[in-house]
């Protein structure tokens, strides 16, 4: 991956959300081949419940309330990983056998860094992986989403694509972004 790719997140049509007008994530090369995931977040921001500024650090659950994911496999391998990352600071990783086939027997490596800006329109998450929190393997796909909590507690789910008549984001047709990785 050479040049920054710009993707652009889709509304599940089972839980419209008008508060957002859309979500764009730009995934970039990091350092040593590790990525960068910017996700822009752009609506009505009073519309929207954001958790407030925490500690960083791992935590359970982030996806019950607004939070920005990643699910990253390597090309031709049914193992992935996904990351939640909350507008908190805080974060989660794990790992996946197969579909939904959680391997419970895996830390982390490393942490991946959040940072939070609010915009007068919505927000801007960034979230820096390195290397060593990918998946091994020369090309990977991404399943990019969101789960965006409006301020009457009803949630909306937005991906790069939409496999099922329910939001799912673990459903592998739904890694939609492939990319060669830059390693050193």
């Amino acid at each position: 991956m050479l040049a920054p790719k710009i993707a652009h997140l889709f509304c599940h049509p089972a839980a419209p959300c008008t508060a957002l007008d859309a979500i764009e994530v730009t995934v970039e090369p990091g350092a040593a081949g590790g990525l960068i995931l910017r996700y822009c977040v752009r609506g009505r921001l009073a519309a929207l419940l954001i958790p407030s500024a925490l500690p960083s650090g791992p935590a359970d659950n982030l996806w019950q309330h607004t939070c920005c994911e990643a699910f990253v496999a390597a090309v031709d391998d049914k193992q992935y990983r996904e990351f939640n990352f909350s507008p908190s600071g805080q974060w989660a990783v794990y790992d996946f056998k197969d579909c939904r086939e959680r391997d419970t027997g895996t830390t982390p490596p490393d942490a991946p860094r959040i940072t939070m800006q609010r915009l007068a329109d919505g927000f801007q998450l960034t979230a820096e992986l390195g290397p060593a929190l990918l998946p091994t393997g020369k090309m990977l796909q991404l399943g990019l989403s969101a789960v965006i909590e409006a301020a009457d507690g009803s949630k909306s789910y937005w991906a790069l694509a939409h496999c099922a008549t329910q939001p799912d984001f673990h459903l592998r047709q739904s890694f939609t972004l492939t990319l060669n990785r830059n390693t050193p």
